[in-house]
């Protein structure tokens, strides 16, 4: 989905003037007056987008009621505008500072310390559900040996994962757990981006940020200093690499689904698959 069709959905669902583009990604985001709205994908194509942008919605109710501080749902449900999933929420007051690995840690041990929430379900984290999605918008614009590699290693990783044996008690994560999804307000840090909330291994959550130390330039003293505020470095547990290795495949898919209109993307992503066969863990990659 681009910019483009992403405003005729705005228009659509009456808010025409005035919105600014804030994200887009998985969703288009977009500041409109005292909300932020969010517009998914084309959820006649993928039904299983509504349902996240539901669950969404959902776990900001429930992380309100449990003192939580994260985003916070603007209506109680979700729109269908033209076949796409549209959701409101209260805009946040001006960040004070960016976010901080530490700040991130501080959110995810109050995740991390909660029950399942009553109401509603939530599912495991499908790190790698989305491969075959991406490569598929992908297209003729990678190699065909190069999207058959990262099936392979979706399923090999997808295998592994389900015999991990956790150090810590599974339960609610967030899911993507990266200090851009973490909003620093006069009131302190705040979590966004609630659709990749899951029940699952917390190690998960934990494995983010040692990537972000190998692969994204991501500066040893702030791991440090996050892994100092959550109590704990899940490099020192044996599956560290499993998830790892699965969120690497995963992130390489996601880059492909950009490369049919964005040169940039496709040079990254042919960065990521060479490291990845090369098993070259030191090559640097970039966020995209």
């Amino acid at each position: 989905m681009d910019e483009m069709r992403a405003r005729e959905v705005l228009v659509a669902a009456g808010l025409s003037g005035g919105a600014e583009l804030l994200a887009l990604g998985e969703n288009a985001v977009f500041a409109v007056d005292d909300l932020v709205v969010k517009v998914g994908r084309d959820a006649v194509r993928s039904p299983e987008l509504r349902d996240r942008a539901e669950r969404e919605v959902a776990v900001a109710r429930w992380l309100a009621a449990s003192g939580v501080p994260a985003a916070r749902a603007a209506e109680p449900g979700v729109r269908l505008v033209e076949g796409h999933p549209v959701t409101f929420w209260h805009r946040l007051p001006t960040a004070v500072r960016p976010a901080e690995p530490r700040d991130l840690a501080g959110l995810l041990r109050l995740v991390h310390a909660l029950p399942a929430p009553d109401g509603f379900a939530l599912p495991p984290r499908e790190l790698l559900g989305g491969v075959e999605r991406w490569l598929r918008l992908a297209g003729d614009a990678i190699d065909p040996a190069d999207a058959d590699y990262l099936r392979e290693r979706r399923d090999g990783f997808a295998a592994a994962a389900a015999t991990l044996i956790p150090r810590l008690s599974p339960g609610p994560i967030h899911g993507d757990a990266l200090p851009r999804n973490v909003h620093v307000g006069p009131d302190g840090p705040v979590l966004v981006d609630l659709e990749t909330f899951s029940a699952d291994l917390r190690e998960h959550d934990l494995v983010v940020l040692a990537l972000s130390r190998d692969r994204y330039g991501l500066p040893t003293e702030a791991y440090d200093a996050f892994t100092a505020a959550y109590g704990w470095d899940v490099r020192e547990w044996d599956g560290c690499a499993v998830l790892r290795g699965a969120r690497e495949t995963a992130s390489c898919a996601w880059v492909s689904q950009h490369a049919p209109t964005n040169p940039k993307a496709l040079v990254e992503f042919r960065r990521r698959v060479a490291s990845l066969r090369d098993g070259d863990t030191t090559v640097r990659w970039y966020p995209f």
